[in-house]
């Protein structure tokens, strides 16, 4: 048996529960019950494994695939960059800026950009709300560079969801409301993470941050044809 079928024949049962064990491990280790030495290892082993459930699916979606598997390769090296939270943080901005750039162009291949200008409006309206109760506790030299990451937060949020509400009643609705809960999940991760970090330390910070970001991670795999299903992902 190939590499190929040994994953079509695990992934819907095994993967997601090591992906849950690994965050599980991951998010005990940030809160200092596991050894910080474990992070380094069940971080990105999480991601990896998230990586590896993402891999075979999209066959019939080549183009959101390969942007798909790109994002998701830039969210292990910013994941990687976040492991030196001072020094790694300008970094992982930017790894994670640019997952979020190649997420958008995923989610602009079944419909084009702010197809619904109302979704837009209000996820930049949620995100401006955000970054206004931040803004006071953003170093200067940061100011810029966070801009432009909730800018691109909001519109790969956005855009899924505009993927979603266009896909409504017809074929795909389902992979598309993968990726619209998997946008919001992503934009709860960043907002915990932006308060914790410059506005106010947050009781149990890293289960709630990355138990929202795995999850986002996972719900935008799923927006991806399963390869076992004729249909729809489940």
């Amino acid at each position: 048996m190939t590499t190929t079928h040994r994953t079509r024949a695990l992934s819907p049962h095994l993967l997601p529960a090591l992906i849950a064990l690994a965050g599980l491990l991951a998010i005990l280790a940030a809160l200092d019950v596991l050894p910080g030495a474990a992070l380094f290892l069940f971080k990105p082993l999480t991601t990896v494994l998230v990586l590896v459930f993402a891999w075979p699916r999209g066959v019939r979606q080549a183009r959101q695939r390969r942007f798909v598997r790109i994002g998701l390769l830039l969210s292990l090296a910013g994941d990687i960059a976040l492991l030196w939270p001072t020094a790694g943080f300008l970094l992982g901005l930017v790894a994670f800026l640019l997952a979020h750039l190649v997420y958008i162009a995923a989610f602009c291949v079944p419909v084009r950009l702010a197809a619904r200008p109302w979704v837009f409006v209000a996820y930049g309206l949620l995100a401006a709300a955000i970054l206004s109760q931040l803004w006071a506790g953003v170093p200067g030299a940061l100011r810029a560079p966070v801009v432009a990451y909730v800018l691109c937060l909001a519109t790969m949020a956005a855009q899924a969801a505009v993927w979603w509400r266009s896909a409504a009643g017809h074929e795909g609705a389902t992979l598309a409301r993968h990726a619209a809960l998997g946008g919001l999940l992503f934009m709860a991760s960043d907002s915990l993470l932006a308060i914790n970090k410059f506005a106010v330390p947050l009781p149990l910070a890293s289960l709630w941050i990355l138990a929202t970001y795995w999850a986002a991670q996972v719900c935008i795999a799923r927006s991806l044809h399963a390869l076992e299903e004729p249909g729809e992902a489940a």
